[in-house]
């Protein structure tokens, strides 16, 4: 049997949100975002003391995952909360630790 069928689609969502939450960088980041309705990445610099490519890794993962989304507004890229994913994943975790 492949390895594919034996999770669920729930099961893997959850574990693909999991694994972008498991640096504190990203919680941080995700901290961040929920409390306002977007940031630029070059506000993220300031205030995080990481290298930009770190700090562009961190974004890539979270927006991997779908707990954030980037829209360029040249020369920045704005991020925000994917509110979709962001209320599923609430939802996901939920059931876990029910």
């Amino acid at each position: 049997m492949s390895e594919k069928y034996m999770y669920t689609d729930q099961q893997i969502k959850t574990a693909r949100f999991a694994k972008a939450l498991g640096h504190p960088v990203r919680m941080y980041i995700l901290e961040l975002l929920s409390k306002q309705a977007c940031c630029y990445s070059g506000d993220l610099t300031e205030i995080l003391p990481i290298a930009k490519s770190t700090l562009s890794q961190h974004l890539k993962e979270l927006k991997k995952a779908g707990l954030i989304q980037g829209e360029i507004e040249a020369p920045k890229i704005k991020y925000c909360i994917n509110h979709e994913n962001w209320v599923l994943a609430k939802k996901l975790f939920g059931y876990l630790f029910e």
